[in-house]
């Protein structure tokens, strides 16, 4: 019994002194006066003609990064991004004959990765990826 009291005691001490002690810092200074920093980031999608979603993202200092999303000839989602600096980057997915999604990325300043992923025989996908920088 007095342990329950004991303990309640304890953490109503703690709830009343935690939040002032958290107001001043280890030298007794109170808080200093900071500025928060807002920025906002706005997204808008849209069904291209092909009905791939594509999106323009405006970035918090003004900067625009476009997605233009496309089906590819054997049916998978390709898209180009387009980066406030005008820079592209392009990623082609193609299925290859084990029925495993390869994948081409062409990076903004020309380097290419590719990624060749291969179904083993108990469903697992083992990956290999190749990079060559520009």
């Amino acid at each position: 019994m007095h342990r329950t009291c004991l303990s309640a005691a304890i953490a109503a001490a703690l709830l009343v002194a935690v939040p002032a002690a958290h107001a001043a810092d280890a030298h007794g200074h109170g808080a200093r006066n900071k500025q928060a920093t807002t920025s906002t980031t706005t997204v808008h999608r849209s069904r291209g003609a092909d009905g791939a979603v594509d999106a323009t993202i405006s970035g918090p200092h003004g900067g625009v990064t476009t997605i233009d999303r496309s089906k590819g000839a054997d049916g998978l989602t390709d898209r180009v991004v387009t980066g406030p600096n005008g820079r592209t980057q392009t990623i082609d997915r193609t299925r290859g004959g084990d029925g495993a999604v390869d994948a081409t990325i062409t990076g903004r300043k020309g380097g290419v990765t590719t990624i060749d992923r291969s179904r083993n025989a108990d469903g697992t996908i083992d990956t290999t990826t190749t990079h060559t920088k520009p």
